[in-house]
């Protein structure tokens, strides 16, 4: 092989590498970022032992602070 044939060869091989470089597509535009998360907390079962417990709390006191009274 000659020169000439060797550049002939490796300027081929060159385009045809970049054509198919080209057609793997490269970095694409990321996906658009989801919905944001719903504000604030979910009231979950603690909350509601909480409260539930808050409730017998109350009425304990009203009704001993009452009788001795």
């Amino acid at each position: 092989m000659t020169i000439q044939n060797k550049r002939i060869f490796a300027s081929i091989l060159f385009v045809l590498i970049s054509v198919v470089c080209v057609a793997q597509g490269g970095p694409s535009m990321p996906p658009p970022p989801g919905a944001p998360p719903p504000p604030g907390l979910p009231i979950d079962g603690g909350v509601l032992y909480g409260v539930v417990f808050a409730l017998f709390y109350g009425v304990k006191k009203m009704l001993f602070n009452k009788s001795g009274n």
